[in-house]
Order: structure tokens, then C-alpha cells, then sequence
């Protein structure tokens, strides 16, 4: 996550990506938000909102 912020990309979270927080630990999709959120933060990056996502995406909201 830090080197695509830093290359001023998108994170993608998710079980999907990735089912461990640590090692031997497994994870929730709210407990991998948390992490990388923590780091977009401490990188002084920004992260949006849901409606802000589903916009640049093109989704209608829900």
C-alpha cells in the first residue's frame, strides 16, 4: 500500500487481497481498512469517502 501511495496510485483492500493481518493472524476486511488507512495517513496522503469512490468510479449510490 505505501509504495502505490507514494507513486500517487489506488489501494485496493480486501480478504480477497489478502487474509492476514500479520503473520499467522487472519483478518477482517474492517481490521485491513483500519491498517491501510493508518498508513495512507502517517504518509500525509488522503483517503476518500465512499460517496467520493462510487463517484470516480461511476456507481450509482446505494
Amino acid at each position: 500500500a505505501a509504495a502505490t501511495v507514494a507513486m500517487g496510485g489506488n489501494v485496493r483492500v480486501g480478504l480477497e487481497d489478502n487474509i492476514y493481518l500479520e503473520r499467522g493472524v487472519h483478518a477482517t476486511n474492517a481490521q485491513l481498512v483500519e491498517k491501510v488507512i493508518g498508513i495512507i495517513d502517517r504518509m500525509g496522503a488522503r483517503t476518500v469517502t465512499t460517496t467520493e469512490a462510487r463517484k470516480k468510479l461511476g456507481l450509482r449510490n446505494a
